[in-house]
């Protein structure tokens, strides 16, 4: 069985001159264990298509598809509730454009904290703890003073790293 199975997505923007489709039926399967690359040109639909998957497309917006299915379940047929239950821990993605992601109001430890907390349960110390722990697999160097940064005291490769973090903090079976 898949662990995603996408069949003619199509995703088109309300605009002042009318729709503008950004893609266009586009099909994609993907198993466990299974590394698939989406390759096209800046413009072509790759991050919409799958800003479409996890649902984070603003309401201009219109996604149709025959299916989209994760692990069998139907994701159109699902509610916000249930379709948050999966985001950010069985399903997560790391974002290209980290700084814009990562909220400037808060340290860059708490962030990866709070996908604990929600996803997993952990609290206080044992999120930090596992939030530290994350900081050392991806590579940030002084990782204890970096859980107390804030995203603009970061660099650019740091913050992308803080995002890998928070994509594989929940173990996710599919990471995008």
């Amino acid at each position: 069985m898949s662990l995603l199975k996408i069949r003619n997505l199509t995703v088109e923007f309300d605009t002042a001159q009318g729709a503008f489709r950004a893609v266009d039926g586009i099909d994609v399967e993907v198993s466990g264990r299974e590394v698939l690359a989406i390759v096209g040109e800046s413009g072509s639909g790759k991050s919409v298509s799958m800003l479409a998957v996890m649902g984070l497309l603003p309401p201009t917006a219109t996604i149709t598809a025959d299916e989209i299915t994760y692990d069998g379940r139907d994701m159109l047929k699902m509610s916000g509730r249930e379709r948050r239950q999966i985001i950010g821990k069985e399903i997560s993605m790391i974002f290209q454009e980290p700084i814009s992601s990562l909220n400037p109001s808060f340290t860059c430890g708490y962030q990866v904290e709070e996908v604990l907390t929600r996803h997993l349960g952990l609290k206080g110390k044992h999120a930090r703890k596992r939030a530290l722990e994350l900081f050392e697999q991806v590579g940030i160097p002084d990782p204890e003073r970096r859980l107390n940064s804030y995203p603009h005291q970061l660099s650019g490769g740091q913050c992308q790293r803080v995002m890998i973090a928070m994509a594989i903090a929940c173990k996710p079976r599919l990471l995008i």
